[in-house]
């Protein structure tokens, strides 16, 4: 399986990182495309870091060029994950403002009827957030909040994230192994 993933300037950088070391974990082939935005996020928060990120991909790409691979429909990927995606970057890809690498591929993506989900990390949402999910949504993503669950008892932030990543990988047909669904065990 090969996938893009965007990581655009919302906090969460920690979402993105869980998600792609299960990514890598399962043997999937990523493509990596981080915006400027989310570089001057990781700098703010002290959190992970573009190095904690580009160990898991397969393949990084600077969200400036336009000519890489993943911006054309013709290069065969299975999808498009964009985590966290900024309030931003969502206004771009639901109204097909391709600008950057990030905003282009995800565009491609849902030309070619390719999964895209995209995680946001934001709250209050705003009216305009709402109506950008709710457009990116009728453009074929599938939007995501990243809001962990609590049933399966989460005992540090690593499950909290754990927690994320699965229902991530979830819409990707992909199985994170350690993680226990709703009554799983028959209760």
């Amino acid at each position: 399986m090969r996938l893009v993933v965007g990581v655009s300037g919302g906090s969460g950088i920690p979402y993105a990182q869980a998600v792609l070391r299960a990514l890598h974990g399962l043997g999937v082939e990523t493509h990596l495309v981080v915006s400027s935005g989310a570089k001057r996020v990781m700098s703010a928060e002290g959190g992970p870091q573009l190095a904690d990120l580009t160990q898991y991909a397969a393949q990084v790409h600077e969200d400036r060029d336009l000519a890489a691979s993943v911006a054309s429909g013709s290069y065969r990927t299975d999808g498009m994950l964009v985590v966290p995606c900024s309030a931003g970057t969502l206004a771009k890809i639901a109204h097909g403002f391709a600008d950057n690498l990030l905003s282009r591929a995800a565009h491609v993506t849902l030309k070619e009827r390719r999964p895209l989900v995209l995680v946001l990390r934001e709250d209050p949402l705003p009216r305009p957030t709402l109506q950008n999910m709710l457009a990116a949504h009728d453009a074929g993503a599938t939007v995501m909040t990243a809001s962990p669950g609590f049933y399966h008892a989460p005992r540090d932030v690593e499950e909290l994230l754990h927690f994320v990543t699965v229902r991530v990988l979830d819409q990707f047909g992909l199985d994170a192994p350690g993680f226990k669904r709703w009554r799983e065990d028959g209760s």
